[in-house]
């Protein structure tokens, strides 16, 4: 699991970038190492990333890259300040034994949010305002073999609040995943019930709280952000556990939940559980 700790330098760029509000830099810098604590206590292969200095979105490290079975696809972001971050991250993923084998070049756009595994053979991408036309193709091209499905992504708030694809849906398995399901694509509803993929649903009060993006650590095991209690309880019901870290500052300020913060690099030994490691 890689992940880009924020750097004392980071925090000066919030505005430029579109945080909600400033964030306390020691308070970035403790949210998370115990975000790190808890994905190693529940088994995760913790890496670091050195990533972009100076810019406070590159600790959201799933957003600049594709991981495939071959290796890396180097992005292009649709948000024109987070267009450095695919190349700065490289480094560490050849680093960690992640060979870069493509990279998207304009007018090609992607970010990994818009991204979503389905299973192996199945890539979902929403078309939106930060991944278009140009990128679904490319990424077409460069995963031969694989069925990628492009879905539409509504319009909500626009161009200035980011709604990508796992803003609205996260998959906790080939089985299952939680979703806010008023906002679907239909072509993504329809996929979902044609392959018998469970969905647990996200209750309205808790879409914007960024209830869908929960993390899935292995089988049955998630990880969430703290305060989507109605959301938890049903996963629960569903057979997931579910550990919660709390992050005022790198989550809610930056609107970016724990799918946004990792990178699963290899997901072939499942975590193990770990019901009794504190949440912060």
């Amino acid at each position: 699991m890689l992940v880009r700790p924020p750097a004392p330098a980071d925090a000066a760029s919030w505005k430029a970038l579109g945080w909600r509000a400033e964030p306390d830099g020691a308070g970035l810098e403790r949210e998370h190492a115990r975000l790190r604590k808890l994905l190693a206590a529940a088994g995760a292969d913790v890496l670091l990333a050195r990533g972009e200095p100076g810019n406070l979105d590159s600790v959201y490290v799933y957003d600049p890259v594709l991981v495939t079975p071959r290796g890396a696809i180097l992005l292009r972001p649709g948000k024109a300040a987070r267009r450095g971050e695919p190349a700065a991250l490289a480094p560490d993923l050849e680093r960690h034994g992640v060979p870069v084998v493509a990279r998207l070049e304009a007018p090609a756009l992607a970010e990994g949010g818009d991204t979503i595994w389905l299973d192996a053979q199945t890539l979902v991408v929403g078309r939106s305002y930060r991944t278009n036309d140009a990128g679904i193709g490319a990424l077409r091209a460069l995963l031969p073999g694989v069925e990628v499905v492009a879905v539409d992504l509504p319009h909500l708030h626009g161009r200035a609040e980011v709604l990508h694809l796992r803003s609205l849906l996260s998959p906790l398995g080939e089985e299952l995943v939680i979703a806010y399901r008023p906002l679907l694509p239909v072509r993504l509803v329809e996929l979902l019930e044609r392959r018998g993929v469970a969905v647990v649903d996200v209750p309205d009060e808790e879409f914007e709280t960024m209830g869908p993006n929960v993390l899935a650590l292995a089988p049955g095991l998630a990880l969430a952000l703290a305060g989507n209690d109605r959301t938890r309880r049903r996963l629960e019901r569903a057979g997931v556990e579910v550990l919660v870290y709390e992050s005022d500052e790198l989550s809610r300020k930056g609107d970016g939940g724990p799918t946004c913060l990792t990178l699963p690099l290899d997901r072939s030994a499942p975590a193990r559980r770990a019901s009794s490691t504190p949440a912060t």
